[in-house]
């Protein structure tokens, strides 16, 4: 038999069958602890489904991990709702992740498996910054409707836009993610704060990104806002995810943008002492 406990208070003793099935209908949630004879300690039951029963052995449960009204009680490494949208459902598990990486990032990471597979990550930043991308534009027709102006490539092309946003984007987004967080795992590399492979820096960026890019819904600063936040989303993923200090999480962060930044400025100046200026 399982015991299992949710928020600190013990729900009963279970069959693995019976959690199961508890797991498929929403009796149970995969962040509810688990603990049977034999284990050192409580652990979440996702970790039990589909997995063998621990082989009898004599003690109590240990005492179960209370948690304060409102913080996620999941373990570290139990795996975010996006990582349990089979049994939690894929909308509500999108909600629940976004909302838990906005308001409790630390939480968050701590919860999220360092490891697991590139395509949970992936789609999840994908659906953010396509949202972003496409609520950024339909405000900027709303706002040309307004003003008049027709200046912008979405006012001459029309609902093509749209289209070539919904095909487009997600490519883009998912070469971007994979640049980027190739140019932060070396950059952590760097300062010696990669202590997991590059697969954990990749998650980090794809789930910062798929939550921070959604701050482009709001009018006229929401894209700034989003960068800025996708920044502190890294910084404090790193810092979980990939166990390192907050110093290397964020020279790893801040040392490719300033590059970027130099970059950018030493061609645009190279392009403006191309001209030649006319004598007065």
């Amino acid at each position: 038999m399982i015991h299992v406990a949710r928020d600190g208070a013990k729900l009963g003793e279970f069959t693995l069958e019976q959690i199961q099935a508890g797991m498929t209908s929403g009796q149970f949630r995969p962040t509810d602890l688990g603990w049977q004879t034999g284990m050192a300690d409580w652990r979440p039951l996702s970790e039990f489904v589909g997995a063998a029963a621990v082989p009898p052995a004599a003690g109590s449960p240990p005492t179960v991990p209370v948690v304060a009204a409102g913080v996620t009680a999941a373990p570290a490494g139990a795996g975010l709702p996006w990582e349990h949208r089979a049994q939690l459902g894929f909308v509500k598990a999108w909600f629940d992740t976004v909302s838990l990486l906005i308001t409790k990032p630390s939480d968050a990471f701590t919860m999220m498996r360092p490891e697991g597979g590139l395509m949970d990550p992936l789609l999840f930043g994908l659906i953010g910054g396509t949202i972003g991308a496409i609520v950024s534009m339909l405000f900027q027709f709303g706002l040309e409707s307004m003003t008049g102006s027709r200046n912008s490539v979405a006012s001459m092309f029309g609902i093509g836009v749209f289209v070539v946003v919904l095909v487009i984007s997600p490519l883009l987004l998912a070469c971007g993610l994979f640049v980027w967080s190739g140019i932060l795992h070396l950059c952590l590399m760097m300062f010696g704060g990669a202590n997991r492979p590059f697969e954990t820096t990749f998650r980090v960026v794809c789930f910062s990104s798929g939550a921070a890019q959604l701050f482009a819904v709001i009018p006229f600063c929401g894209s700034y806002v989003g960068g800025i936040y996708a920044i502190v989303l890294e910084c404090i993923g790193f810092m979980r995810a990939q166990q390192t200090t907050v110093g290397k999480a964020l020279l790893s962060i801040i040392l490719p943008i300033v590059v970027c930044c130099g970059a950018l400025a030493a061609i645009f100046a190279l392009i403006i002492s191309s001209f030649h200026w006319p004598a007065h």
